[in-house]
């Protein structure tokens, strides 16, 4: 695999596990296709692996950081442990600074990580993932799902067409 980097971080909801809108449900959380063999090949080939997620669903009063932390922990269950986590937990009108597109979960993953942004490949599945990681000078990978819209996959600038499809570009 390309050592070009050394870390790859996932948006959870839509890019690791199906989106459930606002999901506190530990039970409902079913792994996105190839998720488990991609976090396996990566992770036996040394990359280091976070994920970096919006959960407006706590400033919105809708979640609990607790019911959060307990849909992440089956995460782990289910994909493997790892090395971070960065939640924003704000509402979208907080103006807070790691809400993605802003830089600053991308950055505080590749903190936790020891790794440096550049070194860093970001996947998830909206563009505001991709604007996150180019804000944070890390390098974006689109995976779209039928909620991509159209001119997120045209202005990405790299994409991939499964999860699997993302091993491609590290090897």
């Amino acid at each position: 695999m390309d050592q070009a980097f050394d870390a790859v971080l996932f948006d959870r909801d839509g890019t690791l596990v199906q989106d459930v809108p606002y999901n506190g449900d530990p039970a409902r959380v079913t792994p996105m296709p190839g998720a488990r063999e991609v976090l396996d090949d990566l992770r036996a080939h040394g990359f280091r692996t976070g994920v970096v997620s919006n959960q407006s669903g706590i400033g919105r009063g809708l979640l609990t950081a607790e019911q959060v932390a307990a849909v992440n922990v089956r995460v782990e269950e289910l994909l493997g442990r790892f090395g971070t986590w960065q939640i924003c937990p704000h509402h979208p009108d907080d103006d807070c600074a790691c809400r993605k597109p802003a830089p600053g979960l991308v950055l505080a993953a590749c903190a936790a990580l020891g790794v440096a942004p550049e070194r860093t490949l970001v996947v998830g599945d909206i563009g505001a993932d991709v604007d996150a990681a180019v804000a944070a000078g890390a390098v974006p990978v689109l995976v779209p799902t039928g909620v991509t819209l159209p001119e997120e996959v045209e202005r990405a600038p790299r994409t991939a067409r499964d999860l699997l499809g993302v091993l491609e570009l590290v090897r």
